[in-house]
C-alpha cells in the first residue's frame, strides 16, 4: 500500500532530474545561457546539481519500493 507513494514521487524526481539535466546540457552545449543575469558558469553548475541531486532522490525514493 505504501509503495505507491514511493513509485510517483520516485518517478517526479527522476523525470525532473532528467529533465533538468537534459535541458542544461543543451543549453551550455549551443552556448545559450541558463539563467539570466548570472555568471553563466554558475548557473550551468548550480542547475546540473540541482538536477543530480534530484536524480539521486529519484533513485532513493525507487529503492525503498
Amino acid at each position: 500500500m505504501e509503495s505507491g507513494p514511493a513509485i510517483f514521487s520516485g518517478m517526479v524526481f527522476a523525470l525532473f532530474g532528467g529533465g533538468l539535466l537534459v535541458w542544461t546540457a543543451s543549453r551550455v552545449r549551443h552556448g545559450k545561457p541558463v539563467a539570466q543575469g548570472v555568471n553563466p558558469v554558475a548557473s550551468a553548475t548550480l542547475a546540473s546539481v540541482a538536477a543530480v541531486v534530484a536524480l539521486a532522490l529519484g533513485a532513493w525514493c525507487l529503492t525503498r519500493v
